[in-house]
């Protein structure tokens, strides 16, 4: 009788400290993060599965966490025209594009990162099946790319390793600018982005900022064409750049990358345009000049290193960590 009541009184305590026990780990692991549309988000726990839905997070991501906690990337991110993380990139079973919200339950991920030109419609539907969901800013310039590295190594439960990217951005930079220094006094470039996306290119967006950085004037900020705005060939025969930029992007084989630039070289009305008529035509890396991530810093470095050649010479796969 005695060893009943005993056995009985040890199966009290079990089953009273399990879920007590659980919860303190919880409330110890746990945290709460705000999203840029002010929504508040509970996480019990650091991420395992973290999905995002752009290929400027994914690399955001890949900098602070192993790909081994990736849920899925990108499909672009294997695209070595695309993408400066191919490596990384391939080393994540479940490549994605435009997913759909079941193709999303499906992936099981516990935090879904969407930036604030997503589909606002599909993070409500995510939110109500249940999972969390960070929506983050979509950045324009430098300090707005270290503003989401901050929000996303935050939203992961790992702020430090927000810090460190930050600094290995800076470090990047006045390594860059000083090399820029050391370049004997020169006549400043005028260039010109010939984009795939019409309206990409004007002020207040990356590549303007990347210009600067580099020490080149961007034709289109110049003119006062804003990003966004689409330049018409009058407009370019007026700013009269020293230099095109040209795209190289494929898209596999249903774009040509180069009949899209004949429309500009073979045009009559064109053939004066100072970086026409001297072939100073320009093929940067797609995957830095267009990249919104820490790695932006590369794009600074790629727009140097076609101007002003070997001192700024990088690899296909430069890439920014502080994940572990």
């Amino acid at each position: 009788m005695i060893l009943k009541i005993l056995l009985a009184f040890l199966l009290l305590l079990t089953t009273g400290c399990g879920p007590a026990a659980k919860e303190t780990a919880d409330t110890a692991s746990s945290y709460t993060i705000t999203d840029c549309k002010g929504t508040e988000v509970k996480m019990p726990a650091p991420p395992q599965r973290i999905l995002t839905l752009s290929m400027s997070t994914d690399t955001i991501m890949l900098g602070l966490v192993k790909p081994e906690r990736m849920a899925a990337v990108n499909a672009l991110l294997e695209d070595p025209v695309s993408s400066n993380v191919t490596g990384l990139a391939k080393q994540i079973p479940t490549k994605i594009s435009n997913p759909s919200v079941e193709e999303i339950m499906a992936l099981r991920p516990d935090l879904v990162i969407v930036p604030d030109w997503g589909d606002i419609e599909l993070v409500e539907n995510l939110r109500d099946l249940g999972l969390k969901v960070y929506v983050c800013p979509g950045p324009k310039n430098l300090a707005e790319i270290k503003d989401t590295v901050h929000r996303l190594s935050a939203a992961i439960g790992e702020p430090e390793r927000g810090k460190k990217l930050t600094a290995l951005m800076d470090r990047t930079l006045e390594d860059i600018q000083a090399k820029l220094r050391k370049l004997p006094q020169r006549e400043i470039p005028r260039v010109l982005l010939i984009s795939l996306m019409d309206g990409y290119g004007g002020s207040g967006c990356t590549f303007d900022e990347a210009c600067k950085l580099a020490g080149v004037i961007n034709g289109r900020s110049e003119a006062g064409i804003k990003n966004g705005q689409t330049m018409s060939k009058e407009q370019l025969v007026v700013i009269n750049p020293d230099i095109l930029f040209l795209p190289s992007y494929t898209a596999g084989v249903s774009f040509d990358s180069n009949k899209f630039s004949r429309r500009y070289l073979d045009d009559p009305s064109l053939k004066n345009v100072k970086a026409i008529r001297h072939q100073r035509l320009l093929y940067p890396r797609e995957s830095y000049i267009y990249n919104g991530s820490q790695d932006f810093v590369f794009a600074v470095k790629e727009i140097a290193y076609v101007i002003y050649g070997d001192e700024f010479a990088q690899s296909d796969s430069e890439h920014l960590s502080a994940a572990d």
